[in-house]
């Protein structure tokens, strides 16, 4: 393999961005996008090539693109990893995010700021790549901001929209939170191993002592929570589905908010070696997957139901983290890659069919007027809830089995309610959007229209993928993914293994839970479709609670967001009054001081001065006529002067006698 594929994969998109950034205005549309999705097509094909290397000969590498920082005991390279984590994240940032750019060119087709979109988006492959591909964990977080930005950037897309505008901000505030978590890690880090490379750190981690460990592990976890959206900072993630569609699916889905779940697995090393930051992110796993889910039970707006089950599942992911599960969290990051992104995209055709239409409530009928979208659509909710032999069903099952095997059944019930409740709104979701009467606006229905090639070929590749691309074989331990990840996400808990009988006892219980969410659906929004109000009209206080979000965000801007906004006000109170009042003192008592000297240097100084320089003057005018140039006046002059000087001379003589006769 050689070096160049490897940099070609981050310098294809980056190569699109410098030409679409400043040379975008210049040329047309058609030009832009086919940039923009031919760049991350070559990406992808290199990623293969990597990936096909990696599974020949199975030796992880480094390439060095670039000698950076070096000096003292600090040495930074822009480098890169090539490992089988890596190839596999690589695969599914360059294969769905191809998909997903090959989509955005029907979707965004006639929006302003076309270009502008498009440059957005392959910024941030290049910064997802950088992230997934560093050596070391300074081009990790160069990624990590990188990521951040681009989202900022592509929620707050429609900026001319307040709702998206404060939606951009509170993605790129909450993030910060995480960040200065990741920070923390990142210092600590360098503190005790004096190097910031993960080869050389994995190899000497055992050195650590376990109060240290906890303290880098928790701090990495900060970041990973603000990143992945788990609690508490899982509050950023809905109201970001106010970017363009293409957005949710590409960093609301399918890359950056996995960006968490990378970084433990990563750093599993460390993780291993404190039982307390494990059984914290096993906790804050299972208990956003369950929480979340709670909360899409009865939202309305159908990428916001989207959005909630993106947080729900990326709970699982963190669940698995916490209990050593660290293949069948990538694996479940993989596949729910593919079936979030088909879900998003599809939602995001269901949106164009109806003109621009969000909430489901009204919906309906739609079935029968765009059927590739239903189909796709179905297949997807089918993957989500973990319906055999879907992907779905293959990676969130291997996770709650792993947590009963090791004997974490709190956790396993957590993970068993949330997958229940998971199958059960996705249902609801399909039924509502697709089965039953039509509650389209009149004006609406007559325009319906199924989505064009270019936005429903990726879709088809997505829903094949969502059917076999997650099967891995029973036991799932003995399949290629795991084989192939073995050597990088091994750690002390993955040990153990459960016996055929009981892996298939725990496959047919999860089975059994999709289903019986999938009949409950049916039977309230399609057999009896009545029901489900008269539940919410019982219960109105639970209603209102799950469909506000249990006022998190009151709770927070209450708690928080508005007593930080009282002492910036305080704060800048203070400054004016206070700080500026010294300063703008200090320069009044220097102005009025200056004045003073002023008016002495001008009546006193320059008064005195001007009367000197006219005596002065005067003197010149008599002494200047001295000075006539003609010889016989100097000899005159001289003369003269030897005479006074001898009569002084003389006087001086006869004072002396005087004084000597007067003495004796």
């Amino acid at each position: 393999m050689s070096d160049l594929i490897v940099i070609l994969i981050p310098l294809f998109p980056l190569l699109a961005v410098i030409a679409n950034g400043l040379l975008g205005r210049r040329y047309a549309h058609d030009m832009a996008h086919r940039l923009a999705w031919g760049s991350v097509g070559l990406s992808f094909l290199c990623a293969i090539t990597v990936f096909v290397d990696q599974l020949r000969f199975g030796v992880a590498r480094e390439v060095v693109a670039y000698s950076w920082i070096f000096g003292g005991d600090l040495t930074i390279n822009l480098a890169f990893l090539i490992d089988p984590l890596t190839c596999i994240m690589l695969l599914v940032v360059t294969g769905v995010g191809f998909l997903i750019h090959v989509y955005s060119v029907g979707y965004m087709h006639g929006e302003e700021g076309f270009t502008r979109f498009f440059t957005y988006m392959n910024l941030f492959m290049v910064s997802m790549l950088l992230l997934v591909m560093g050596n070391n964990y300074v081009v990790l977080f160069i990624g990590w901001e990188g990521v951040g930005l681009c989202s900022y950037l592509l929620i707050g897309y429609y900026y001319d929209r307040v709702s998206a505008a404060k939606a951009a901000t509170k993605a790129f505030v909450v993030n910060r939170i995480g960040d200065a978590g990741f920070l923390l890690a990142i210092f600590l880090v360098f503190v005790n191993f004096r190097t910031l490379d993960y080869t050389q750190l994995f190899a000497q981690a055992g050195k650590l002592s376990p109060e240290m460990a906890t303290a880098i592990a928790l701090c990495l976890l900060v970041g990973a929570v603000g990143k992945s959206a788990q609690i508490p900072l899982y509050t950023w993630l809905p109201d970001a589905m106010e970017g363009p569609t293409p957005v949710s699916a590409l960093i609301h889905a399918a890359t950056m908010v996995t960006a968490g779940v990378y970084m433990i697995v990563r750093n599993h090393v460390i993780y291993d070696l404190s039982p307390v930051a494990m059984t914290t992110v096993a906790v804050i796993g299972g208990g956003t997957a369950l929480f979340a889910a709670t909360i899409g039970l009865v939202q309305t707006d159908i990428k916001r139901v989207l959005a909630y089950s993106t947080v729900s599942q990326l709970g699982y992911m963190f669940l698995g983290c916490g209990i050593g599960a660290y293949t069948a969290a990538i694996f479940h990051l993989m596949t729910h890659a593919f079936f979030k992104a088909l879900l998003f995209l599809t939602a995001g055709s269901v949106i164009h069919a109806l003109g621009g239409e969000q909430d489901i409530r009204k919906m309906g009928g739609l079935k029968s007027k765009i059927p590739t979208t239903h189909a796709v659509f179905f297949i997807g909710t089918l993957a989500i809830a973990g319906i055999p032999p879907l992907a779905g069903f293959w990676s969130k099952d291997e996770i709650m089995a792993h947590a009963f095997v090791h004997h974490h059944y709190v956790l396993y019930a957590m993970a068993a309610v949330g997958a229940f409740l998971t199958a059960f709104y996705m249902f609801r979701l399909t039924y509502l959007t697709f089965y039953g009467p039509s509650r389209v606006a009149h004006h609406t229905a007559e325009h319906i229209h199924e989505s064009p090639m270019i936005m429903l070929g990726p879709l088809l590749v997505l829903a094949g993928l969502s059917v076999v691309g997650g099967f891995p074989g029973v036991p799932p331990e003995s399949g290629w993914f795991h084989h192939f990840l073995h050597s990088v996400t091994v750690g002390t808990a993955e040990a153990g293994h459960a016996t055929l009988s009981l892996i298939l006892g725990l496959m047919g219980v999860a089975t059994v839970i999709a289903l019986s969410g999938w009949s409950l659906a049916h039977y309230l929004y399609s057999v009896k479709p009545g029901t489900a109000d008269q539940w919410a009209a019982r219960a109105p206080k639970v209603y209102a609670t799950l469909l506000n979000k249990y006022y998190v965000d009151e709770f927070y801007d209450l708690l928080i967001v508005e007593p930080t906004k009282k002492l910036g006000k305080a704060w800048d109170w203070f400054d004016q009054t206070i700080l500026d009042g010294v300063v703008r003192g200090i320069g009044t008592g220097t102005h009025l001081s200056s004045s003073i000297v002023v008016w002495i240097e001008n009546h006193v100084i320059y008064g005195g001065l001007n009367a000197v320089g006219y005596a002065n003057h005067l003197a010149a005018r008599t002494w200047r006529k001295l000075q006539s140039g003609m010889v016989h006046h100097y000899a005159a002059l001289i003369i003269a002067g030897l005479f006074i000087l001898v009569h002084i001379v003389l006087l001086l003589w006869r004072g002396s006698i005087g004084l000597g006769v007067a003495l004796k």
